[in-house]
């Protein structure tokens, strides 16, 4: 079994700063890219910000130059730093993850956490 959990949610002003934290655990043999998403109410998930095993991000237009995407070294846990907070970005954040086992060290599958919610208002 694997699991990822997510932490560092919470309700801020505008102009603040969160940052949210994913450590997966379990029956782990490698991990892929790592990845937050988030979806608002009425609205399709969307991709916030993605890592690769080499450090290769990716980041969505609309938190480009805000939010930060970064993984520890053991690469079991990623952090989103998220400033400069606006009502647009009030959501449930979740984390994504492909990982394999130690019993099928070449198939990555798709984990997902159980979400945070971020909410930005006065």
């Amino acid at each position: 079994q694997v699991q990822l959990v997510e932490s560092g949610g919470g309700l801020v002003q505008p102009g603040g700063s969160l940052t949210l934290t994913c450590t997966a655990s379990g029956s782990i043999f490698s991990i892929n890219a790592m990845d937050w998403y988030r979806q608002a109410p009425g609205k399709q998930r969307e991709l916030v910000a993605e890592v690769a095993t080499g450090g290769i991000t990716n980041y969505a237009h609309s938190v480009k130059g805000r939010f930060t995407i970064s993984r520890d070294n053991a690469k079991t846990t990623v952090y989103l730093q998220m400033n400069s907070l606006g009502p647009e970005d009030t959501a449930v954040y979740y984390c994504n993850a492909l990982i394999s086992s130690p019993f099928q060290r070449n198939v990555y599958k798709n984990y997902w956490g159980q979400g945070t919610q971020v909410t930005v208002s006065s």
